[in-house]
């Protein structure tokens, strides 16, 4: 697979610059829509839940920034990898390249991405005077981590929604489910520590993930190192597994268009 991926590899980077480029090709603000669509989330939640929930604690709008971004870059990959077979049924059927180049440009490009909008975190840190420290090397090894899983996750998913392609929408449902139970725009400590809801969301990796962003732009702490290494072996089992289903699938790709 590695040497394969090799070989195609300027189709990878064109992939992943097409990615990139054409998402907003066809709109009026172009590539300003990634820091516009989720600064527009985080003003939704700002205005409506600190009236809804008993505490959201100081700075919620950072506390907000730090989680949303990071689940949108999430969300983002595993979306456009469930669509991504689908997408591009027409040169399936024509030409030969390797499957995975489809999921893995579009992690790719959410990395890339996902950088970018990073650039929102740090503006508000800077407005909200929490500032920045070398926390902030953490950043990538997490955005890695966390690519890694939404890419294996994707893959699966991808190849899946090939032949039931009502999957999209049930995918969307969860991911929807996953938001809310992840600790994006509440504290865990509303929660009971002992409740099952509470160990329920503790449990979830992307907690992990996006508490390790808080400590690194907020907290200018670092993140917990095990739950990093445990986070990376979750990822990477996932991956496997999201590959070992995307090449049992893809042989029958063809024909399901």
């Amino acid at each position: 697979m590695f040497q394969e991926l090799y070989n195609y590899r300027e189709l990878l980077k064109t992939s992943v610059k097409k990615e990139i480029r054409g998402k907003y090709k066809a709109s009026f603000l172009g590539v300003l829509w990634s820091f516009i669509n989720p600064l527009l989330q985080v003003l939704v939640y700002a205005i409506v839940f600190p009236y809804m929930l008993r505490s959201t604690g100081d700075n919620y709008i950072i506390y907000l920034v730090t989680g949303i971004i990071p689940w949108t870059f999430f969300s983002n990959v595993i979306n456009e990898c469930v669509t991504c077979v689908k997408a591009n049924a027409g040169i399936i059927k024509k030409v030969y390249f390797p499957r995975e180049i489809l999921p893995l440009s579009v992690a790719i490009s959410g990395i890339i991405n996902f950088f970018i909008s990073c650039v929102i975190i740090l503006v508000f840190c800077a407005l909200w005077n929490i500032g920045f420290s070398w926390h902030l090397i953490f950043v990538p090894i997490l955005a890695l981590a966390e690519g890694i899983l939404a890419l294996g996750i994707g893959m699966a998913l991808g190849a899946m929604t090939a032949y039931v392609q009502d999957l999209e929408y049930i995918v969307n449902f969860i991911l929807m489910m996953a938001f809310y139970g992840s600790p994006i725009i509440y504290q865990l400590n509303m929660f009971s520590g002992t409740s099952l809801l509470a160990r329920l969301i503790q449990m979830n990796p992307m907690t992990w993930i996006i508490n390790g962003y808080r400590d690194a732009f907020m907290y200018h702490t670092s993140p917990d190192g095990m739950q990093i290494l445990m986070m990376f072996g979750i990822a990477i089992v996932v991956l496997c597994l999201g590959w070992l289903i995307f090449k049992k699938l893809e042989k029958g790709f063809a024909e399901q268009f």
